[in-house]
């Protein structure tokens, strides 16, 4: 699954992306009346940022300009998600993605996508397996593919011929892992999802339609008891992580261990080839959390945190190129105001306080730590 409140990738329903549009348009207001110098009371940073969680099927010049305009760079993942619009073809993606690192002069870098079944259904049974994904992976690598991304299909969806669930920490991963690792590139797992997955949801909570809909609602774990737990996945996840010590893991949407960061630190402690980026998680997740609490982590976990949105910027999109680029230049915004400051911020409906992280906590968190665990993600500079 995308982020909470994702089905903004959902062409049934444009619900929040309304709401944000009408948010982004009064920030462009405020933005151009202040003369883009400032963001409400909250300065402009200083540097460049990286937005470590992008999804992007366009090269439309509006998307490049605003990348330009802000200067921020995005890491754009390819995935395979067989029941999302634009994420089931994984080698149209790379042609995609390629593109746009080429026409956005090195604003758009890319990861490549794992897709188990590559050679057919049931494709990593076959003895060729890892030898496809691997000559494959190394095209990706010679194109500029600064990672590979794995997602929640393994471990809540695929399974074996005998029933069985394909884990991540499945022994026909360890040659790809152990090539990825060999060739210095960094692996970034979607691996399970948000806890209210596996319970019941009413109306009222912000994935509602998105775990209801006729194709992504395949991910409501909570209507499928007879699939693996999330703690199970995790686990899994865990073991594979302590099985590749010299491969650099990313997870994303915070290793979807969302709702206590005091979770996500007992990973960092024990594995010191894992980081964890934001993926969008952060306006709901963060935010329900203890203030002083989180920032503490933030502080404490400086160099193993880093910025994401899971935004979208696709032609399939219910808006226009610049209706997309207002949401999304509001987005970074009001995520800015909440890192950066110690100002109120009004988030799904919630007052909070900013957690006005140090200047050089927030370089490392917008910036430094995704370069240091995607090497080559500033490449083109």
């Amino acid at each position: 699954m995308p982020k909470p409140l994702s089905w903004r990738r959902n062409p049934t329903s444009m619900t929040f992306d309304a709401v944000l549009l009408m948010a982004a348009i009064s920030v462009a207001l405020l933005l151009k009346t202040l003369g883009h110098t400032q963001q409400g009371n909250s300065p402009q940073p200083s540097f460049e940022r990286i937005d470590a969680h992008f999804h992007a099927a366009s090269t439309d010049p509006v998307f490049f300009d605003m990348l330009r305009r802000l200067n921020i760079r995005v890491l754009n993942l390819c995935a395979d998600d067989k029941h999302e619009r634009g994420f089931k073809d994984i080698d149209l993606q790379h042609v995609i993605a390629r593109e746009m690192f080429r026409q956005s002069g090195g604003r758009v870098m890319w990861t490549a996508a794992l897709d188990p079944e590559l050679i057919g259904p049931k494709g990593w049974e076959r003895p060729d397996f890892a030898e496809v994904i691997n000559k494959q992976l190394d095209q990706a690598f010679k194109d500029g593919a600064v990672g590979v991304k794995i997602t929640k299909s393994i471990g809540m969806e695929y399974t074996f011929k005998n029933g069985k669930y394909l884990m991540p920490d499945d022994p026909v991963f360890d040659p790809i892992f152990e090539h990825i690792a060999a060739q210095g590139k960094t692996l970034i797992g979607h691996i399970a999802d948000p806890s209210r997955s596996w319970r019941p949801v009413d109306s009222s909570d912000p994935d509602y339609r998105y775990l209801n809909n006729p194709d992504t609602g395949f991910w409501y774990m909570y209507k499928h008891p007879e699939r693996p737990t999330k703690e199970a996945i995790l686990a899994a996840r865990d073991r594979m992580i302590e099985k590749h010590p010299n491969l650099r893991i990313v997870g994303a949407h915070f290793g979807s261990m969302e709702e206590d960061v005091d979770d996500i630190a007992k990973r960092l402690d024990r594995f010191p080839n894992f980081a964890v980026e934001t993926g969008g998680w952060q306006q709901e997740f963060l935010t329900k959390q203890p203030r002083e609490k989180v920032r503490a982590f933030l502080i404490k976990y400086q160099d193993r945190v880093f910025y994401g949105t899971d935004e979208l910027v696709a032609p399939w999109r219910r808006f226009t190129a610049e209706e997309t680029a207002k949401m999304i230049e509001s987005e970074y915004a009001l995520d800015w105001k909440y890192f950066a400051t110690s100002e109120t911020v009004e988030i799904l409906g919630r007052k909070v306080q900013g957690l006005a992280l140090p200047e050089p906590v927030l370089r490392k968190f917008y910036h430094e730590n995704a370069i240091k665990w995607f090497p080559g993600m500033n490449a083109s500079q």
